[in-house]
Protein backbone atom coordinates (compact mmCIF):
# COMPACT_ATOMS: atom_id res chain seq x y z
CA UNK A 1 0.00 0.00 0.00
CA UNK A 2 2.82 2.35 0.69
CA UNK A 3 4.38 1.77 -2.27
CA UNK A 4 1.23 2.35 -4.16
CA UNK A 5 0.08 5.88 -2.33
CA UNK A 6 4.35 6.54 -3.41
CA UNK A 7 3.66 6.00 -6.55
CA UNK A 8 0.15 7.67 -6.99
CA UNK A 9 1.56 10.80 -5.74
CA UNK A 10 4.70 11.13 -7.72
CA UNK A 11 2.33 10.49 -10.70
CA UNK A 12 0.05 13.37 -9.19
CA UNK A 13 2.90 15.80 -8.67
CA UNK A 14 4.49 15.23 -12.06
CA UNK A 15 1.01 16.52 -13.49
CA UNK A 16 -0.14 18.79 -11.03
CA UNK A 17 3.01 21.13 -10.35
CA UNK A 18 3.34 22.43 -14.39
CA UNK A 19 0.50 22.98 -14.26
CA UNK A 20 -0.41 25.03 -11.57
CA UNK A 21 2.90 26.31 -11.87
CA UNK A 22 1.15 28.12 -14.97
CA UNK A 23 -1.97 28.55 -13.78
CA UNK A 24 -0.15 31.07 -11.27
CA UNK A 25 1.29 32.58 -13.94
CA UNK A 26 -1.93 33.12 -15.45
CA UNK A 27 -3.42 34.57 -12.58
CA UNK A 28 -0.53 37.14 -12.62
CA UNK A 29 -1.31 38.11 -15.99
CA UNK A 30 -4.38 39.75 -14.57
CA UNK A 31 -2.93 41.11 -11.30
CA UNK A 32 -0.26 43.22 -13.61
CA UNK A 33 -3.27 44.24 -15.88
CA UNK A 34 -4.78 45.48 -12.70
CA UNK A 35 -1.78 47.14 -10.66
CA UNK A 36 -0.39 48.70 -13.46
CA UNK A 37 -3.83 50.12 -14.51
CA UNK A 38 -4.02 50.99 -10.83
CA UNK A 39 -0.60 52.88 -10.79
CA UNK A 40 -2.60 55.44 -13.41
CA UNK A 41 -6.31 55.59 -11.69
CA UNK A 42 -8.94 54.05 -10.08
CA UNK A 43 -11.12 54.43 -13.58
CA UNK A 44 -8.92 52.76 -15.26
CA UNK A 45 -8.56 50.06 -13.24
CA UNK A 46 -12.42 49.34 -12.57
CA UNK A 47 -12.86 49.80 -16.45
CA UNK A 48 -10.35 46.77 -17.50
CA UNK A 49 -12.00 44.88 -14.37
CA UNK A 50 -15.44 45.15 -16.41
CA UNK A 51 -14.44 44.69 -19.94
CA UNK A 52 -12.47 42.08 -19.41
CA UNK A 53 -15.68 40.17 -18.47
CA UNK A 54 -15.56 39.63 -22.25
CA UNK A 55 -12.24 37.71 -21.96
CA UNK A 56 -14.20 35.62 -19.26
CA UNK A 57 -16.76 34.35 -21.67
CA UNK A 58 -14.42 32.71 -23.96
CA UNK A 59 -12.75 31.33 -21.67
CA UNK A 60 -16.37 29.76 -21.09
CA UNK A 61 -16.46 28.91 -24.84
CA UNK A 62 -13.17 27.44 -25.08
CA UNK A 63 -12.69 25.72 -21.64
CA UNK A 64 -16.46 24.15 -21.96
CA UNK A 65 -15.51 22.89 -25.38
CA UNK A 66 -11.57 21.71 -23.86
CA UNK A 67 -13.53 19.77 -20.54
CA UNK A 68 -15.38 17.95 -22.97
CA UNK A 69 -12.02 17.02 -24.81
CA UNK A 70 -10.47 16.10 -22.08
CA UNK A 71 -13.40 13.49 -20.59
CA UNK A 72 -13.06 11.72 -23.73
CA UNK A 73 -9.09 12.31 -24.40
CA UNK A 74 -7.62 11.35 -20.72
CA UNK A 75 -9.60 7.78 -21.23
CA UNK A 76 -8.99 7.00 -25.08
CA UNK A 77 -5.01 7.79 -24.01
CA UNK A 78 -5.19 5.74 -21.12
CA UNK A 79 -6.70 2.94 -23.52
CA UNK A 80 -3.43 3.44 -25.64
CA UNK A 81 -5.89 4.76 -28.35
CA UNK A 82 -4.06 7.41 -30.30
CA UNK A 83 -6.02 8.19 -33.57
CA UNK A 84 -9.72 8.23 -31.47
CA UNK A 85 -7.95 11.18 -29.66
CA UNK A 86 -7.08 13.04 -32.71
CA UNK A 87 -10.32 12.60 -33.90
CA UNK A 88 -11.33 14.07 -30.64
CA UNK A 89 -9.15 16.81 -31.40
CA UNK A 90 -10.73 17.21 -34.86
CA UNK A 91 -14.19 17.71 -33.63
CA UNK A 92 -13.23 20.31 -30.61
CA UNK A 93 -11.04 22.88 -33.06
CA UNK A 94 -14.08 22.56 -35.27
CA UNK A 95 -16.68 24.30 -32.66
CA UNK A 96 -13.86 26.08 -30.90
CA UNK A 97 -13.23 28.46 -34.24
CA UNK A 98 -17.07 28.79 -34.66
CA UNK A 99 -17.34 30.08 -31.34
CA UNK A 100 -14.43 32.18 -30.66
CA UNK A 101 -14.80 33.75 -34.07
CA UNK A 102 -18.42 34.60 -33.86
CA UNK A 103 -17.34 36.31 -29.78
CA UNK A 104 -14.40 37.98 -31.77
CA UNK A 105 -16.56 39.64 -34.17
CA UNK A 106 -19.49 40.62 -31.75
CA UNK A 107 -16.74 42.18 -29.62
CA UNK A 108 -15.08 44.13 -32.64
CA UNK A 109 -18.39 45.40 -33.96
CA UNK A 110 -20.21 46.34 -30.82
CA UNK A 111 -17.76 47.16 -27.97
CA UNK A 112 -20.07 50.01 -26.57
CA UNK A 113 -22.84 48.04 -26.09
CA UNK A 114 -20.85 44.93 -24.20
CA UNK A 115 -19.38 48.02 -21.45
CA UNK A 116 -23.44 49.32 -21.36
CA UNK A 117 -24.37 45.60 -19.89
CA UNK A 118 -21.43 46.04 -17.11
CA UNK A 119 -21.69 49.71 -16.10
CA UNK A 120 -23.52 52.95 -16.74
CA UNK A 121 -20.80 54.89 -15.83
CA UNK A 122 -19.90 56.57 -19.04
CA UNK A 123 -16.38 57.09 -18.07
CA UNK A 124 -15.77 53.42 -17.66
CA UNK A 125 -17.43 53.00 -21.14
CA UNK A 126 -15.31 55.12 -22.91
CA UNK A 127 -12.38 53.44 -21.40
CA UNK A 128 -13.44 49.79 -22.16
CA UNK A 129 -14.31 50.16 -25.83
CA UNK A 130 -10.29 49.98 -27.08
CA UNK A 131 -9.77 47.45 -25.42
CA UNK A 132 -12.07 45.31 -26.36
CA UNK A 133 -11.72 46.20 -30.35
CA UNK A 134 -7.67 45.49 -29.76
CA UNK A 135 -8.50 42.22 -27.75
CA UNK A 136 -11.32 40.84 -29.71
CA UNK A 137 -8.37 39.46 -32.03
CA UNK A 138 -7.20 36.89 -29.51
CA UNK A 139 -9.79 35.13 -29.29
CA UNK A 140 -9.53 33.08 -32.15
CA UNK A 141 -5.54 32.30 -31.26
CA UNK A 142 -6.74 31.09 -27.75
CA UNK A 143 -9.79 28.98 -29.15
CA UNK A 144 -6.97 26.63 -31.63
CA UNK A 145 -3.92 26.62 -28.96
CA UNK A 146 -6.15 26.42 -25.96
CA UNK A 147 -7.96 23.17 -27.18
CA UNK A 148 -4.45 21.77 -28.66
CA UNK A 149 -2.33 22.29 -25.59
CA UNK A 150 -5.26 20.18 -23.67
CA UNK A 151 -4.91 17.59 -25.72
CA UNK A 152 -1.08 17.90 -24.62
CA UNK A 153 -1.78 17.74 -21.14
CA UNK A 154 -3.74 14.88 -21.73
CA UNK A 155 -1.23 12.84 -23.94
CA UNK A 156 1.68 12.64 -21.47
CA UNK A 157 3.26 16.14 -22.26
CA UNK A 158 2.05 18.04 -19.74
CA UNK A 159 5.53 20.11 -18.53
CA UNK A 160 5.89 21.49 -22.26
CA UNK A 161 2.16 22.17 -22.51
CA UNK A 162 2.86 24.55 -19.46
CA UNK A 163 6.10 25.24 -20.84
CA UNK A 164 4.33 27.08 -23.60
CA UNK A 165 1.55 28.25 -21.18
CA UNK A 166 3.87 29.65 -18.61
CA UNK A 167 6.22 31.20 -21.59
CA UNK A 168 3.18 33.42 -23.17
CA UNK A 169 2.07 34.96 -19.82
CA UNK A 170 5.32 35.80 -19.01
CA UNK A 171 5.66 37.93 -22.56
CA UNK A 172 2.34 39.18 -21.61
CA UNK A 173 3.47 40.44 -18.26
CA UNK A 174 6.33 42.38 -19.73
CA UNK A 175 4.36 43.66 -22.52
CA UNK A 176 2.05 44.81 -20.51
CA UNK A 177 4.86 46.74 -19.01
CA UNK A 178 5.60 48.27 -22.33
CA UNK A 179 2.52 49.19 -23.70
CA UNK A 180 0.91 50.30 -20.26
CA UNK A 181 3.32 52.82 -19.35
CA UNK A 182 5.12 53.67 -22.54
CA UNK A 183 8.60 52.13 -21.84
CA UNK A 184 11.65 51.70 -24.18
CA UNK A 185 10.27 54.93 -26.44
CA UNK A 186 7.16 53.25 -26.92
CA UNK A 187 3.64 55.35 -27.15
CA UNK A 188 2.14 55.07 -23.39
CA UNK A 189 -1.18 53.29 -24.67
CA UNK A 190 -2.99 52.51 -20.63
CA UNK A 191 -5.74 50.10 -21.16
CA UNK A 192 -5.43 49.71 -24.74
CA UNK A 193 -1.96 48.47 -24.36
CA UNK A 194 -2.70 45.70 -21.71
CA UNK A 195 -5.33 44.60 -24.98
CA UNK A 196 -2.51 44.73 -27.28
CA UNK A 197 -0.11 42.52 -24.74
CA UNK A 198 -2.12 40.17 -24.70
CA UNK A 199 -3.19 39.81 -28.22
CA UNK A 200 0.28 39.48 -28.96
CA UNK A 201 0.89 36.90 -26.07
CA UNK A 202 -2.07 34.50 -27.45
CA UNK A 203 -0.08 35.13 -31.14
CA UNK A 204 3.02 33.49 -29.56
CA UNK A 205 1.09 30.89 -27.65
CA UNK A 206 -0.62 29.75 -30.94
CA UNK A 207 2.59 30.10 -32.99
CA UNK A 208 4.62 27.22 -30.21
CA UNK A 209 1.62 25.28 -30.61
CA UNK A 210 1.81 24.62 -34.07
CA UNK A 211 5.35 24.39 -34.12
CA UNK A 212 4.69 21.26 -31.42
CA UNK A 213 1.97 20.00 -33.80
CA UNK A 214 4.80 19.32 -36.69
CA UNK A 215 6.46 16.98 -34.42
CA UNK A 216 5.77 13.45 -35.56
CA UNK A 217 4.97 10.36 -33.14
CA UNK A 218 2.70 12.52 -31.09
CA UNK A 219 -1.17 13.40 -31.04
CA UNK A 220 -1.44 16.24 -33.66
CA UNK A 221 -4.12 18.56 -35.53
CA UNK A 222 -5.18 17.03 -38.80
CA UNK A 223 -7.61 19.21 -40.98
CA UNK A 224 -9.17 15.68 -41.90
CA UNK A 225 -10.30 15.64 -38.40
CA UNK A 226 -11.80 18.81 -38.48
CA UNK A 227 -14.24 17.96 -41.88
CA UNK A 228 -14.92 14.67 -40.90
CA UNK A 229 -18.36 13.61 -38.94
CA UNK A 230 -17.27 10.52 -36.79
CA UNK A 231 -21.15 9.98 -36.17
CA UNK A 232 -20.52 8.00 -33.12
CA UNK A 233 -17.77 9.79 -31.70
CA UNK A 234 -19.24 13.23 -32.36
CA UNK A 235 -22.69 12.03 -30.96
CA UNK A 236 -20.40 11.02 -27.95
CA UNK A 237 -18.55 14.18 -28.03
CA UNK A 238 -21.79 16.47 -27.82
CA UNK A 239 -22.58 13.78 -24.96
CA UNK A 240 -20.29 14.48 -22.76
CA UNK A 241 -19.54 18.03 -23.95
CA UNK A 242 -22.60 19.54 -23.56
CA UNK A 243 -23.79 19.24 -20.08
CA UNK A 244 -20.16 20.61 -19.52
CA UNK A 245 -20.87 23.90 -21.85
CA UNK A 246 -23.93 24.22 -20.29
CA UNK A 247 -22.18 24.49 -17.08
CA UNK A 248 -19.95 26.62 -18.04
CA UNK A 249 -22.22 29.08 -19.54
CA UNK A 250 -24.59 28.82 -16.01
CA UNK A 251 -21.79 29.61 -13.48
CA UNK A 252 -19.86 31.68 -16.18
CA UNK A 253 -23.20 33.63 -17.03
CA UNK A 254 -23.62 34.02 -13.23
CA UNK A 255 -20.42 35.30 -12.57
CA UNK A 256 -20.80 38.14 -15.06
CA UNK A 257 -24.04 38.93 -13.41
CA UNK A 258 -22.02 38.85 -10.05
CA UNK A 259 -19.44 41.45 -11.72
CA UNK A 260 -22.83 43.47 -13.24
CA UNK A 261 -24.34 43.69 -9.68
CA UNK A 262 -20.96 45.10 -8.41
CA UNK A 263 -20.95 47.27 -11.43
CA UNK A 264 -24.24 49.21 -10.53
CA UNK A 265 -23.19 49.45 -6.98
CA UNK A 266 -20.43 51.68 -7.91
CA UNK A 267 -16.85 52.65 -8.59
CA UNK A 268 -15.29 52.10 -5.35
CA UNK A 269 -17.12 48.34 -5.44
CA UNK A 270 -15.94 47.48 -8.96
CA UNK A 271 -12.77 48.57 -7.85
CA UNK A 272 -12.25 46.65 -4.55
CA UNK A 273 -14.03 43.64 -6.06
CA UNK A 274 -11.50 43.53 -9.09
CA UNK A 275 -8.54 43.04 -6.73
CA UNK A 276 -10.42 40.73 -4.28
CA UNK A 277 -10.94 38.37 -7.73
CA UNK A 278 -7.20 38.38 -8.40
CA UNK A 279 -6.54 37.48 -5.27
CA UNK A 280 -8.75 34.12 -5.09
CA UNK A 281 -7.63 33.84 -8.92
CA UNK A 282 -4.34 33.42 -7.78
CA UNK A 283 -4.60 31.33 -4.49
CA UNK A 284 -6.69 29.64 -6.56
CA UNK A 285 -3.76 28.23 -8.91
CA UNK A 286 -2.68 24.87 -7.28
CA UNK A 287 -6.78 23.98 -6.07
CA UNK A 288 -6.89 23.97 -10.12
CA UNK A 289 -4.05 22.52 -10.61
CA UNK A 290 -4.81 19.38 -8.40
CA UNK A 291 -8.92 19.02 -9.93
CA UNK A 292 -7.35 18.71 -13.82
CA UNK A 293 -4.75 16.53 -12.16
CA UNK A 294 -7.22 14.28 -11.11
CA UNK A 295 -9.35 14.43 -14.21
CA UNK A 296 -6.40 13.11 -15.77
CA UNK A 297 -5.19 10.44 -13.52
CA UNK A 298 -8.74 9.34 -13.00
CA UNK A 299 -10.08 9.45 -16.48
CA UNK A 300 -6.55 7.44 -17.53
CA UNK A 301 -7.20 5.12 -15.14
CA UNK A 302 -10.64 4.19 -15.60
CA UNK A 303 -10.09 4.30 -19.68
CA UNK A 304 -7.97 1.17 -18.82
CA UNK A 305 -11.02 -0.47 -17.00
CA UNK A 306 -9.52 0.03 -12.98
CA UNK A 307 -12.75 1.09 -12.04
CA UNK A 308 -12.00 0.15 -8.28
CA UNK A 309 -8.75 1.73 -8.24
CA UNK A 310 -10.56 5.02 -9.58
CA UNK A 311 -12.70 4.86 -6.32
CA UNK A 312 -9.83 4.89 -4.11
CA UNK A 313 -7.77 7.63 -6.29
CA UNK A 314 -11.03 9.78 -5.62
CA UNK A 315 -10.74 9.28 -2.20
CA UNK A 316 -7.23 10.44 -1.86
CA UNK A 317 -8.30 13.95 -4.10
CA UNK A 318 -10.92 14.41 -1.69
CA UNK A 319 -8.54 15.45 1.25
CA UNK A 320 -5.93 16.86 -0.90
CA UNK A 321 -8.68 19.22 -2.02
CA UNK A 322 -9.54 19.99 1.56
CA UNK A 323 -5.88 20.36 2.62
CA UNK A 324 -5.26 22.69 -0.44
CA UNK A 325 -8.26 25.36 0.04
CA UNK A 326 -7.62 25.24 3.77
CA UNK A 327 -3.97 26.89 2.92
CA UNK A 328 -5.13 28.78 0.42
CA UNK A 329 -7.51 30.48 2.29
CA UNK A 330 -4.95 30.61 5.64
CA UNK A 331 -2.60 32.62 3.39
CA UNK A 332 -5.05 34.70 2.24
CA UNK A 333 -6.23 35.87 5.81
CA UNK A 334 -1.93 36.15 6.53
CA UNK A 335 -1.88 38.73 3.17
CA UNK A 336 -4.71 41.13 3.42
CA UNK A 337 -3.01 43.74 5.87
CA UNK A 338 0.48 43.60 2.81
CA UNK A 339 -2.76 43.99 0.08
CA UNK A 340 -4.73 46.46 1.63
CA UNK A 341 -1.49 48.37 1.57
CA UNK A 342 -0.41 47.98 -1.62
CA UNK A 343 -3.82 49.18 -3.14
CA UNK A 344 -3.00 52.77 -1.84
CA UNK A 345 -4.42 54.25 -5.12
CA UNK A 346 -7.82 53.18 -4.31
CA UNK A 347 -9.84 55.90 -2.27
CA UNK A 348 -10.39 54.37 1.87
CA UNK A 349 -13.73 53.66 1.00
CA UNK A 350 -12.59 50.71 -2.08
CA UNK A 351 -9.85 49.77 0.84
CA UNK A 352 -12.33 49.37 3.49
CA UNK A 353 -14.22 47.12 0.91
CA UNK A 354 -11.56 45.39 0.09
CA UNK A 355 -10.69 44.58 3.37
CA UNK A 356 -13.76 43.06 4.29
CA UNK A 357 -14.03 41.25 0.85
CA UNK A 358 -11.02 39.49 1.20
CA UNK A 359 -11.29 38.37 4.68
CA UNK A 360 -14.59 36.86 3.05
CA UNK A 361 -12.35 35.52 -0.04
CA UNK A 362 -10.27 33.10 2.60
CA UNK A 363 -13.37 30.99 3.31
CA UNK A 364 -14.45 31.00 -0.18
CA UNK A 365 -11.33 29.46 -1.39
CA UNK A 366 -12.05 26.13 0.74
CA UNK A 367 -15.34 25.43 -0.95
CA UNK A 368 -13.96 26.67 -4.12
CA UNK A 369 -11.14 24.05 -3.99
CA UNK A 370 -13.45 21.00 -2.82
CA UNK A 371 -15.85 22.06 -5.76
CA UNK A 372 -13.38 22.07 -8.64
CA UNK A 373 -12.31 18.59 -7.77
CA UNK A 374 -15.47 16.98 -7.50
CA UNK A 375 -17.27 18.69 -10.43
CA UNK A 376 -14.25 19.51 -12.56
CA UNK A 377 -12.18 16.85 -11.49
CA UNK A 378 -13.64 13.47 -10.08
CA UNK A 379 -16.99 13.55 -11.81
CA UNK A 380 -16.08 14.93 -14.93
CA UNK A 381 -13.29 12.19 -15.35
CA UNK A 382 -15.82 9.28 -15.75
CA UNK A 383 -18.38 11.27 -18.04
CA UNK A 384 -20.81 12.08 -15.08
CA UNK A 385 -20.76 16.16 -16.56
CA UNK A 386 -24.74 16.36 -15.84
CA UNK A 387 -24.84 16.36 -12.52
CA UNK A 388 -22.72 19.61 -12.31
CA UNK A 389 -24.72 21.30 -14.64
CA UNK A 390 -28.41 21.02 -12.72
CA UNK A 391 -25.94 21.72 -9.31
CA UNK A 392 -24.80 25.29 -10.55
CA UNK A 393 -28.16 26.18 -12.76
CA UNK A 394 -30.40 25.49 -9.70
CA UNK A 395 -27.70 27.02 -6.93
CA UNK A 396 -27.01 30.19 -8.93
CA UNK A 397 -29.95 31.03 -10.71
CA UNK A 398 -32.49 29.69 -8.88
CA UNK A 399 -30.91 30.41 -4.94
CA UNK A 400 -27.89 32.90 -5.01
CA UNK A 401 -28.32 35.26 -7.86
CA UNK A 402 -32.19 36.45 -6.75
CA UNK A 403 -31.10 36.61 -3.34
CA UNK A 404 -28.61 39.02 -4.37
CA UNK A 405 -30.39 41.59 -6.41
CA UNK A 406 -32.73 41.57 -4.45
CA UNK A 407 -30.42 42.40 -1.44
CA UNK A 408 -28.87 45.42 -3.83
CA UNK A 409 -31.71 46.90 -5.91
CA UNK A 410 -34.98 46.27 -3.58
CA UNK A 411 -33.80 46.20 0.00
CA UNK A 412 -30.21 48.43 -0.74
CA UNK A 413 -28.64 46.45 1.43
CA UNK A 414 -24.77 47.48 2.38
CA UNK A 415 -22.27 46.36 -0.45
CA UNK A 416 -20.33 43.91 1.89
CA UNK A 417 -23.46 41.99 2.64
CA UNK A 418 -24.22 41.77 -1.16
CA UNK A 419 -20.95 40.27 -1.78
CA UNK A 420 -21.56 38.06 0.92
CA UNK A 421 -24.39 36.86 -0.45
CA UNK A 422 -22.94 36.34 -4.02
CA UNK A 423 -20.07 34.10 -3.27
CA UNK A 424 -22.13 31.49 -0.43
CA UNK A 425 -22.60 29.68 -3.62
CA UNK A 426 -19.60 27.43 -3.09
CA UNK A 427 -21.20 26.31 -0.13
CA UNK A 428 -24.58 25.71 -0.64
CA UNK A 429 -24.00 23.01 -2.89
CA UNK A 430 -21.72 20.89 -0.97
CA UNK A 431 -23.90 18.51 0.68
CA UNK A 432 -25.98 17.88 -2.45
CA UNK A 433 -22.04 17.32 -3.83
CA UNK A 434 -21.12 14.59 -1.61
CA UNK A 435 -24.50 12.42 -1.34
CA UNK A 436 -23.69 12.06 -5.44
CA UNK A 437 -20.04 11.78 -5.06
CA UNK A 438 -21.13 8.07 -2.69
CA UNK A 439 -23.50 6.90 -5.18
CA UNK A 440 -20.05 6.09 -7.88
CA UNK A 441 -22.35 6.92 -10.71
CA UNK A 442 -18.76 8.49 -11.74
CA UNK A 443 -17.09 5.66 -11.82
CA UNK A 444 -17.38 4.49 -15.47
CA UNK A 445 -15.48 3.25 -18.60
CA UNK A 446 -16.86 5.41 -21.35
CA UNK A 447 -14.26 4.17 -24.13
CA UNK A 448 -15.85 2.21 -27.34
CA UNK A 449 -13.72 -0.06 -29.50
CA UNK A 450 -12.12 1.17 -32.45
CA UNK A 451 -14.42 -0.85 -34.54
CA UNK A 452 -17.32 1.33 -33.64
CA UNK A 453 -15.59 4.67 -34.44
CA UNK A 454 -14.09 4.20 -38.44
Amino acid sequence: MREENKKFYKNLWAIVLPMAIQNLLTSLVSASDTLMLGLLNQESLSAISLASQVNFVEQIIVFGLVAGTSVLAAQYWGKKDALSVEKVLGITLRYALIGTTALCLFTLFAPGLVMRFFTNDQQLIDLGIPYLRIVSVSFIFTGISQTYLTIMKTTDRVKLSSLFGSTTVVLNIILNALFIFGLLGLPKMGIAGAALATTISRGVELILALIENRKKNVVRIRVRHIYNQYAVLHKDFWHYTTPLLANMVAWGGAMTVYSAIIGHLGSDAVAAHSIGNIVKNIMDFLGGGVGIGASIILGNTMGRGELEQAKKDGAKFVKISLVVGTLAGLVILAGTPLIVKAAYTLTDQAKYYLKYMLFMCAYYMIGRTLNTMLINGIFTAGGDTRFGFWCDLINLWVVIIPAALLAAFVFHAPVLLVYFILYLDEFTKIPVEFMHYKKYKWVKNITRDSSELA
